[in-house]
């Protein structure tokens, strides 16, 4: 299956990174953006394929993926619309870019399948929302949803519900980010070294990342389970509480909510 790219920002560049780790041959992947000295050097790093249009690269790819602006995205289907086969996938990873929305600008009915992946993609543990106009256990939308497993987890999540999505999935790895820096500068101020911090740090996120995922309890039964009476750990969770925590979590899922449907 070829796959065309319009576009190579940071999240094409991260979903072809992802894919060619996992054995997606280069060849497969055609590129083509807006500036040809963007596009050409990305292809000539990564061994992928520059193309010269992005008709070229409608007529060449089997699934094509708008990796674009959404305030360009019309721009670029008005130029490329008429060469789109009637059953040739199109994936929009634009935000706030509904499935109607590109139907409408096509003009007429093909597969299209919505996406929100997040960087994670990168290295094959991404976390990338779905939706389609057709059935998406049905070709071609099953090789698009499986072309995104391959680079970590999907969820069929309605289309209401990506800004949501996009705030936990998306932008909440720099909130992760931000906490595994908070706990490294906090095993610097008792005499770590950064590096030391960082990795004790990160190496405990994902293992409790983990152990989230793979129990059958809900995250605070997880806390209690480390949490012994009178002991240091409930002594840190009240500290971290009674300086908002959790209120400063969800105050970062509002802003980011906010920003995504333009409040």
């Amino acid at each position: 299956m070829k796959i065309g790219f319009i576009g190579v920002g940071n999240m094409a560049g991260a979903i072809i990174k992802g894919l060619l780790k996992q054995g997606i041959d280069g060849q497969d992947i055609l590129v083509h953006s807006a500036h040809q000295s963007n596009y050409e050097t990305f292809a000539k790093k990564f061994g992928v394929r520059a193309v010269p249009s992005n008709l070229e690269i409608v007529r060449d790819a089997d699934t094509i993926v708008l990796a674009v602006k959404p305030y360009v995205i019309g721009t670029v289907i008005d130029e490329v619309k008429a060469v789109i086969k009637d059953d040739q996938l199109v994936v929009s990873i634009a935000s706030v870019v509904s499935v109607g929305d590109i139907e409408q600008l096509i003009g007429r009915h093909v597969p299209i399948l919505r996406t929100m992946p997040n960087v994670n993609v990168e290295i094959g543990e991404g976390m990338t929302a779905v939706n389609g106009n057709g059935p998406l256990d049905e070709s071609p939308f099953k090789k698009g949803v499986a072309l995104f497993e391959t680079i970590g987890k999907t969820m069929e999540v309605e289309e209401k519900d990506f800004p949501i999505f996009s705030a936990i999935a998306g932008s909440a790895p720099a909130y992760a980010y931000l906490f595994i820096d908070a706990l490294s500068r906090a095993g610097v101020k008792y005499g770590l070294s950064k590096a030391e911090s960082t990795a004790i740090a990160a190496q405990m996120v994902k293992g409790s990342a983990e152990m989230v995922l793979k129990s059958s309890e809900v995250p605070y039964a997880l806390i209690d389970k480390v949490s012994s009476p009178g002991g240091t750990t409930v002594a840190g969770l009240l500290a971290m509480e009674e300086a908002g925590f959790s209120t400063a979590v969800v105050k970062g899922i509002d802003a980011t909510v906010g920003k995504e449907i333009g409040k």
